[in-house]
């Protein structure tokens, strides 16, 4: 296995990109610096290496990676039926700590796992991740870790997690936030929070006010505050291709 490139040496940040997308470009997995955690990423279009980094997390398919895109248009081609509190969202946090759970577009010819028709995207505010994005498109890219083990927040914790399984490592330094994302689901009408996580409910609600579901007390009389949030970290909901870093 080949040491971690170094990404605060240009030269050799630019040459563990062009590895990196080689990598991907044949089906292997590669690891690299976000915002919130380190990710471990595959080609989102093929099959054969989203089982290669599910395999390397040790996880099935009822567990399936979020995507992460290179710009907030990439949505359109990904998602349908998408509501305009999610333009406000991606507006407000994009690119950002904050995965999106949407409705896929049903002629995507990706097997992600078992996501119900849905994905979880998100655009990382990390420039290291978003130059990799921009050579080879969305990445499936769930956080740097063996499942139920911490997030990886230094690339040496992701080595030694993951190891051989492994192509490619970038080094970003430390994870700039050091929390996973938060998640919010709209993948069914109103938005609902299903893991709060590196941007706080608060701070959703404060940039979009409307468009959230509203819990009802046991009477069914409308309950004062927000939509209750799971602080579920790595191991949060995922059953909608949700676990992100």
């Amino acid at each position: 296995m080949r040491p971690p490139f170094d990404c605060a040496d240009p030269v050799v940040r630019d040459r563990g990109l062009s590895a990196a997308h080689n990598a991907v470009k044949r089906g292997e997995v590669v690891v690299l610096p976000t915002d919130t955690v380190y990710g471990i990423g595959a080609d989102a279009f093929n099959p054969t290496a989203v089982k290669r980094l599910l395999e390397a997390k040790g996880r099935g398919r009822d567990m399936p990676p979020p995507v992460l895109v290179p710009e907030t248009r990439t949505i359109d081609g990904l998602a349908s039926s998408i509501p305009f509190a999610v333009r406000e969202l991606i507006d407000a946090f994009w690119p950002g700590a904050l995965t999106i759970v949407c409705r896929a577009q049903p002629s995507l010819t990706w097997d992600l796992g078992e996501t119900n028709g849905t994905v979880a995207l998100r655009m990382p505010l990390h420039p290291v991740a978003l130059e990799l994005l921009k050579r080879t498109g969305p990445l499936a890219v769930s956080s740097a870790n063996k499942s139920g083990q911490p997030a990886a927040t230094l690339v040496q914790e992701a080595v030694d997690q993951l190891g051989d399984s492994v192509r490619v490592y970038l080094d970003g330094g430390p994870s700039p936030k050091g929390a996973p994302s938060t998640i919010v689901d709209a993948s069914d009408g109103p938005l609902r929070v299903l893991r709060v996580g590196a941007i706080s409910e608060a701070e959703l609600r404060a940039a979009v006010p409307k468009g959230w579901v509203e819990p009802e007390a046991p009477d069914g009389a409308p309950v004062e505050g927000g939509v209750p949030g799971a602080d579920a970290g790595e191991n949060g909901p995922e059953g909608s291709g949700a676990a992100s870093g």
